[in-house]
């Protein structure tokens, strides 16, 4: 069986990433795509990713005992990915993990052979998007914004566009995977 691939997804706050992410969840099963949930210590009813609520004590445990295959901290949390994920891929199966920028050569480092994936969107989308998630200040906004202005994708990065519908971009992602190379 041939060994599947990790497609490591990134981009800035208010991109979409969990949007695209969920339609992909939804509609590419049949295809041998999955997404792994992360592992997060905040609520699992904060923000509108489907996550695995963690309190930092547990999630230390899990860290301590090599049960992630990636960990970070961003926004004063802390975030992982599951040893499961290796697994998936040997059985061939092509898998998605939302992951953080600043985590980007720690992923690389773990999976030589990974997809850099990265969502996007124009200032004026993100900045509406952030406005209504009501989450972050004005200024918040303005800092992520300059963030996401600052940051240079990867060179092999496949770039998917999230301004338009959520369908044409989960599309451009799930055919990105799913065509042969």
């Amino acid at each position: 069986m041939k060994e599947g691939r990790l497609y490591y997804v990134m981009g800035p706050s208010g991109a979409g990433k969990d949007s695209v992410l969920a339609w992909v969840r939804s509609h590419g099963v049949s295809h041998d795509v999955l997404c792994a949930h992360r592992y997060i210590t905040r609520p699992a009813d904060a923000g509108g990713e489907n996550h695995v609520a963690l309190s930092e004590a547990e999630f230390r445990l899990r860290a301590e005992r090599g049960l992630f295959a990636l960990t970070w901290q961003a926004h004063g949390l802390h975030y992982g990915i599951g040893r499961e994920v290796q697994q998936w891929l040997e059985r061939g199966a092509h898998v998605l993990v939302n992951g953080s920028r600043d985590a980007y050569s720690q992923a690389r480092a773990r999976f030589p052979a990974l997809q850099p994936v990265v969502i996007t969107a124009s200032p004026e989308t993100i900045a509406a998007r952030l406005i209504a998630r009501g989450r972050e200040s004005e200024a918040l906004i303005a800092e992520r914004l300059a963030r996401r202005d600052a940051y240079r994708a990867p060179a092999d990065a496949l770039v998917i566009s999230n301004d338009g519908s959520l369908i044409d971009a989960g599309t451009a992602l799930l055919n990105a995977i799913t065509q042969p190379h």
